[in-house]
């Protein structure tokens, strides 16, 4: 592993905060390698917030962040299907999932104007699922499965089953959703999110940068991990989210752990 890269890519719940708490050390580290020049990036799986939401977040926690520095899987989503025009989405999410969608011309079948969705319509050209907290029911799951069931493509921003919170608390994630939701339709989604490497090759397409000079770091081996080495980056795992400890096949360095 090199010992400095000209950018990084951190995972976010887990990796530089678990829920409203930061990581302690995050902030001062990732602040260092931006004062040295370095490219940062945060790619989160989590859609229910826009790029903007999470951007503030990592401002208030002390993180240097921008807009556009942020990739999440919501964001993916939603640049994914502008590029077949004004389709029809009905959405199993959170508000920050339908605004991102629609700010990309997508219209959601299901959602107010406010963006929070119900069962309130049965079909359309994709069913898009992601982490869904406030709104989700039998009714929304019922209505999601007969869209499914007459056709719509089937997109999960990711297949997280947790997310870490505060205390070490895990949570279930979007994936336990998706999961339901598989055995109904009885298809397997498009997983747009880590360990889909879209986000990440998008940046560095973006940026022109180049992956062998780019470091993803994440606190999953399954999504983090092989998203970064799937985009052919160097790859770290730290130990302050969903993964406990060192699988056996990795070599520790302090409190992040080196993939060989």
């Amino acid at each position: 592993m090199k010992g400095q890269y000209h950018a990084y890519i951190f995972d976010l719940d887990g990796t530089l905060y678990r829920g409203e708490d930061p990581i302690p050390g995050a902030s001062d580290y990732v602040r260092k390698i931006v004062n040295r020049g370095a490219r940062v990036f945060y790619a989160t799986n989590n859609s229910s917030k826009t790029r903007e939401q999470v951007a503030q977040k990592l401002k208030g926690m002390g993180f240097p962040a921008e807009t556009n520095d942020v990739l999440s899987s919501g964001y993916t989503t939603a640049r994914h299907l502008s590029k077949k025009g004004q389709a029809s989405v009905f959405v199993v999410g959170e508000p920050g999932l339908v605004q991102t969608l629609r700010e990309h011309g997508l219209k959601v079948v299901n959602a107010d104007d406010a963006g929070r969705v119900s069962p309130t319509a049965l079909s359309a050209e994709y069913l898009v699922v992601g982490l869904c907290k406030t709104a989700l029911s039998y009714d929304l799951l019922d209505a999601a499965m007969q869209v499914g069931l007459k056709g719509a493509e089937f997109l999960a921003t990711n297949a997280d089953m947790t997310f870490p919170l505060e205390a070490g608390k895990l949570s279930p994630g979007a994936g336990s959703i998706v999961e339901l939701l598989k055995a109904c339709i009885g298809r397997e989604p498009i997983v747009v999110g880590k360990p889909n490497p879209r986000m990440i090759l998008d940046a560095l397409w973006e940026h022109k940068i180049s992956a062998q000079n780019t470091l993803v770091v994440g606190d999953r081996m399954d999504t983090d991990v092989v998203a970064g080495k799937k985009a052919g980056c160097d790859t770290a795992l730290v130990l302050s989210g969903v993964t406990p400890k060192p699988p056996a096949d990795v070599i520790s360095f302090g409190s992040v752990v080196e993939l060989p």
